[in-house]
């Protein structure tokens, strides 16, 4: 199925997309807060996919490929977001889960190192790749992923104490 996606057939993409949908919406709703963003951030990253599937190496897992890709696009959405905010409110009935969710990993962040705290803020908070941190850092890329590797395994402690 991945060769024939990579090939740009169609009845590839709609089963990938099927299959994966509910996995990249999770994860958009997770960084948005909002199921309406997630929901473009989700189309925006199917998009990218299927206009850059003939990058995508076959030999790899395709998770990774589409989970980096949802991640930039959320990022992309939220910066969209914030410069066009909507004064639509939530009514009172709803209370908002992420805003908790979303101060402990911010507070989480914040107790890293700062080479570790550096590169997370490079690659969630701005959606660089880890090639571009590495560039930006003048670090090998091996030193990116040895510290986003690190940071993330110091972020999962930090936040199963909560």
């Amino acid at each position: 199925m991945l060769e024939r996606f990579r090939a740009g057939d169609e009845a590839a993409f709609a089963e990938i997309g099927a299959r994966y949908r509910p996995a990249l919406f999770r994860t958009a709703l997770t960084l948005l807060g909002d199921t309406h963003l997630a929901d473009e951030a989700v189309q925006d990253a199917l998009l990218r996919a299927w206009r850059n599937a003939a990058t995508f190496d076959t030999s790899r897992e395709i998770t990774p490929w589409l989970y980096q890709i949802v991640r930039r696009c959320a990022f992309s959405v939220h910066r969209r977001a914030s410069r066009h905010p909507t004064t639509t409110e939530l009514p009172d009935t709803f209370p908002t889960p992420t805003t908790d969710i979303s101060d402990s990993v911010r507070h989480a962040v914040q107790n890293l190192e700062p080479d570790h705290r550096r590169v997370v803020e490079l690659m969630y908070f701005e959606g660089l790749t880890q090639q571009e941190v590495a560039e930006q850092l003048r670090i090998p890329i091996g030193t990116v992923k040895s510290r986003a590797s690190r940071a993330h395994n110091r972020l999962g402690e930090l936040l199963t104490k909560q």
